[in-house]
């Protein structure tokens, strides 16, 4: 069956924030599926409307990012639109596996041996022989990788601002697990380094032959680069004034609920969550934000049985959230009558974002 939608008309410029009032690190994260990509891609346009320098990256290993802008988006920060400041990226796992000491140097370097990217994932900090030694593959190492880039471009003096597509929960707080995780790590290992000392010269050709003493030196710097790295992204998550670690949700209780857990794992982190998104709502675009939304097709709760029952469902599970907002900037953003992707549906969910008053 065919069905006719409406093509979407202009959007007044008068009613899209043209820059947002936010930190340098703005984080969408939460359940999967719940719309982090459109509100990151949404509010990344409207951060880089004013001229701010913008980046917007995917760790989402089911990158949506390059449909949602509708461009064609690398695995490394590229500009992506000519007229405003707008770079972004869709972080490869494996690619970020061999660029980051937690994979090694990559397929066919000299370092890893010819190794495959993130075969050894210790290798890349200490040399093959000792990562094996030591124990091989790291736990969450892609999510590592991820964490090590994602510093890279919080510190690149190109970008003034990073928004961040997050992984569906469990994926993010892995990653935010990592500094206490590596840090842990790291402490043991320059520990043993430091106890060991001269034994370990007299081992090193069990380290990588001839060359074994030079090589656990740079294992050595690799590590305490790693430590500094550490303790430089704790202080940035953990500082309001830099981030902003934005929840969206669904107004449906297993929505909510996980929310609800996120919120309080980032609280255990002591990482800051300025504002909370609650998207798709069966409401009127006109009562979200202060658009001219004649164009847009709305529910009708009177005319409409399903929309007015879904809206009973969607009332009942906000009515249950209030704790989970309190302290918190809410927003909310409509259900659209068609997929969310392009710059003109973008700069309506921007609107219901960033508020222009």
């Amino acid at each position: 069956m065919d069905l006719e939608v409406e093509p979407v008309a202009d959007v007044d410029d008068a009613a899209v924030p043209a820059g947002i009032e936010a930190p340098e690190f703005v984080l969408y994260g939460g359940k999967g599926g719940v719309g982090k990509t459109t509100m990151a891609a949404a509010t990344a346009l409207a951060s880089a409307r004013d001229d701010t320098a913008t980046l917007v990256v995917s760790t989402d290993p089911a990158h949506s990012l390059a449909d949602t802008l509708e461009a064609e988006i690398p695995d490394e920060p590229a500009r992506v639109r000519e007229d405003v400041p707008l770079y972004a990226a869709e972080i490869d796992p494996e690619a970020a596996m061999a660029e980051t000491p937690f994979g090694g140097q990559g397929e066919g370097s000299e370092a890893s041996g010819g190794a495959g990217a993130g075969a050894n994932p210790l290798g890349g900090l200490l040399g093959d022989e000792a990562g094996d030694l030591l124990g091989g593959a790291m736990p969450g190492s892609d999510e590592a990788a991820a964490l090590w880039l994602l510093l890279e471009y919080v510190d690149d003096p190109r970008f003034e601002r990073v928004v961040v597509d997050t992984a569906p929960t469990g994926h993010t707080l892995r990653l935010l697990e990592l500094p206490e995780l590596l840090d842990s790590m790291v402490g043991r290992i320059l520990t043993m380094r430091e106890r060991l000392g001269g034994m370990m010269e007299g081992l090193s050709g069990m380290f990588g032959g001839d060359d074994g003493e030079e090589q656990l030196e740079q294992g050595t710097a690799n590590l305490n680069e790693l430590s500094d790295r550490i303790e430089r992204l704790r202080a940035v998550l953990r500082d309001p004034a830099k981030t902003d670690f934005r929840v969206v949700l669904v107004p449906e209780e297993l929505s909510v609920r996980e929310s609800e857990r996120l919120l309080s794992r980032l609280e255990e982190f002591g990482i800051p969550v300025g504002t909370v998104v609650v998207n798709r709502l069966l409401q009127d675009p006109a009562e979200v934000a202060d658009l001219d939304a004649d164009w847009l097709v709305a529910p009708s709760h009177e005319d409409c049985e399903f929309c007015a029952r879904r809206w009973d469902v969607q009332r009942e599970a906000l009515a249950r959230s209030q704790d989970l907002f309190r302290g918190h900037e809410v927003r909310r953003v409509p259900l659209f009558p068609q997929e969310v992707h392009g710059e003109k549906l973008l700069r309506v969910v921007a609107a219901c974002l960033e508020p222009t008053d």
